[in-house]
């Protein structure tokens, strides 16, 4: 009887050490295992989920799978088993030891921050299952379920993926344009550092240089965004944690980099730049999981002034209640203002806020209907799906399931209920969920897909439904135009997926502010030619977590021509171009169509605005105005006259929105939105 329990002792503990090491990792197949603590020796080498880091002092807990036949594989942690729920945090990598690539993992997809992963998986091929202490160190049980694999349908956009090992900061969520030529940079952020993969005229290359930093006591471990917020050309970096926000300004053409830490609490989510003001300036916004969201008003001389929605007197009313976990600022009632669409979490409704001018925001989520209950969602799609002129939204959950809202404003010409049209769009049979979800045309056919959960792609199939392709490895990660080649990129950590292009054509915008903010974030874009109509808002954080390209893009599929692209700028500025080329990058500068050189926003007062009738122009001395002209926002011209004892009268003109483009003898102009009532 001792021989026995020796021996069983003996098994107890070496089945315990096998789950601690890589070497040892224990073997197993389809169904339930119980992991009795997570105190393993080794470290994961990266992180193949969404949050955090690994951590000087990680630890973690060892697995291998190797499927006898192809399979649809789901690992998961949220099971009655685990009753509360743990917070856990799950990788997978393929290859071996010491060499190991991520091939999928989830943070935070299950309840209470439990973890599930779906992903294909191939006969014979070993996949190492690591379950870390980033949250727990507790014991917990997880299971591994095996489907069959469901036929693929045809993917439409197939990808290349290359591993760039000089991509390996500790933050490495960001494509965006960092020295103002156009094209698609990479930044990386680790403590007092950044390094930017500046991409070349050779596609595929990169120019890499590191900028040290100091002042900065917050690191994205939440999100980052990108934004000229002081104007000197060059985009600015937001990295926002769960204390706080710190931001790296750009200096001396961009060749040097700032920290700023304002130093108020917020347990950032996703972090924006915006004008929330129109008054030409990017803010700063981030959402606050635990109060109300806040914002950092810039007064056009970089100062930022701290403001807390519902809170600081005076504040925008950008918010209400916490569990804000993600913003998209975008035009839901085509007025060119950009409202705001929140994704909440863990109980709240989603929230639709529409901007009603100066600094009025109003709550129309009940009005529209988005306010749907119970969904938990942390980030949602949104874009004009349907080609029919406005925003829909689709509600992406991150457990639980989707929904689709068809935004009605084209046929009813004003922002009121969305219809659910989730049934029978493919949004209802997607199971696969995901905290962060983002839409773009991914393989240029002109419809707007997503990119979520399970390793998938939802490809718009056109009259509001979508069909899923899996891709090996994919997730969400950030998006843009790595090698120039008019199809989007996905870079996620050191590694980038090329887009293989498919012969469907495409346009590229990029825009130049002077009476707006210099990226053009808020303005709104449309292309017309064979294909219809499409629209794009330029934005500063799309999902949940990454900061993408500010280019706009836009694919045609097959059509070789766009009749006309038309720019609506938030200073009410529109440019009109005529018969652009395709397959190219096309820079617009605010006003540039309509001969607009820029004037000093001093040089002339315009007042009353609104006005019922006379509009009085004063202009300062060395600015002679002698002649004005009144556009309405279609850049039709409604109205010349001569300005007279310094006024002109607008009493012809309807009720609306205009702008008002003033000039002197010269032929030098100033241009300012209007308003008549």
């Amino acid at each position: 009887m001792k021989k026995i329990t020796l021996l069983l002792s003996f098994l107890v503990v070496g089945l315990t050490q096998a789950q601690d090491t890589c070497a040892t990792a224990l073997p197993i197949t389809a169904g339930t295992h119980v992991v009795t603590a997570v105190n393993g020796t080794d470290l994961p080498p990266a992180y193949c989920a969404d949050n955090g880091s690994l951590g000087a002092n990680g630890k973690a807990e060892w697995y291998t799978y190797t499927p006898t036949q192809n399979y649809t594989v789901t690992i998961t942690s949220d099971i009655a088993a685990n009753t509360p729920r743990v917070d856990t945090r799950l990788h997978v990598y393929t290859g071996s030891c010491g060499a190991m690539v991520c091939f999928d993992g989830d943070d935070d997809s299950g309840q209470n921050y439990s973890s599930v992963a779906t992903f294909n998986v191939t006969a014979g091929t070993t996949y190492t299952i690591v379950w870390d202490n980033r949250w727990t160190s507790n014991g917990f049980t997880f299971q591994l379920i095996e489907n069959a694999v469901v036929v693929q349908p045809t993917a439409p956009i197939t990808y290349n993926a290359q591993t760039v090992s000089t991509i390996n900061n500790q933050y490495n969520i960001c494509v965006v344009d960092m020295n103002n030529d156009g094209l698609d940079d990479i930044v990386g952020i680790s403590t007092g550092t950044m390094k930017v993969h500046y991409q070349t005229a050779t596609p595929g290359t990169f120019n890499i240089v590191s900028y040290p930093f100091s002042n900065v006591n917050f690191y994205p471990s939440w999100s980052l965004a990108a934004g000229d917020y002081n104007k000197d050309g060059y985009n600015d970096i937001v990295l926002g944690a769960g204390q706080g926000l710190s931001i790296l300004r750009s200096g001396n053409n961009g060749t040097q980099y700032t920290g700023i830490t304002p130093g108020e609490y917020i347990f950032c989510q996703r972090t924006n730049f915006a004008d929330l003001n129109k008054d030409g300036n990017l803010d700063i916004f981030s959402c606050h999981d635990i109060n109300e969201n806040v914002y950092y008003l810039n007064d056009g001389a970089g100062n930022l002034t701290y403001f807390q929605a519902n809170v600081t007197p005076g504040a925008m009313a950008i918010s209400n209640g916490g569990g804000n976990y993600a913003t998209l600022f975008t035009d839901f009632d085509n007025d060119g203002d950009s409202d705001v669409f929140i994704s909440k979490c863990s109980g709240p409704p989603c929230q639709l806020i529409r901007y009603d001018g100066g600094t009025t925001y109003t709550n129309v989520s009940a009005a529209t209907g988005v306010n749907v209950t119970p969904i938990q969602t942390w980030s949602s799609g949104i874009a004009d799906f349907d080609n029919d002129g406005d925003m829909d939204v689709i509600i992406t959950a991150s457990a639980g399931s989707h929904r689709f809202f068809r935004n009605n404003f084209e046929t009813t010409g004003a922002l009121s209920a969305f219809t659910n049209i989730t049934t029978g769009s493919g949004w209802d049979t997607n199971t696969s969920t995901n905290i962060d979800n983002i839409a773009y045309d991914f393989d240029n056919d002109g419809k707007v897909d997503v990119l979520g959960g399970g390793n998938k792609i939802m490809f718009n199939q056109g009259n509001n439904t979508f069909q899923g392709v899996t891709y090996t490895g994919i997730g969400v990660g950030a998006v843009g135009d790595l090698n120039n080649d008019g199809f989007l990129d996905i870079q996620n950590g050191s590694t980038i997926r090329y887009a293989v292009p498919n012969g469907n054509n495409w346009l590229k915008v990029r825009l130049n502010g002077v009476q707006s903010n210099s990226n053009g974030i808020g303005a709104r874009i449309e292309i017309y030619g064979a294909f219809g109509k499409q629209i794009r808002d330029v934005r500063s954080g799309e999902g949940f977590r990454y900061m993408s390209s500010i280019n706009a893009h836009f694919g045609i599929g097959t059509n070789t021509a766009i009749t006309q692209v038309i720019i609506r700028w938030p200073s009410g500025i529109v440019d009109t171009i005529n018969n652009p080329n395709i397959n190219q990058l096309l820079t617009v500068t605010e006003g540039s169509s309509l001969n607009n050189p820029s004037f000093d926003s001093s040089t002339v007062s315009v007042f009353p605005i609104p006005t019922r009738n006379l509009l009085t122009i004063k202009t300062q001395e060395g600015f002679t105005a002698v002649q004005a002209e009144v556009y309405d926002l279609n850049g039709r011209l409604v109205l010349s006259s001569k300005i007279e004892n310094e006024s002109i009268s607008l009493q012809s003109l309807e009720n609306g929105n205009y702008l008002l483009m003033v000039m002197d003898a010269n032929g030098a102009k100033f241009t300012q939105k209007i308003v008549k009532n």
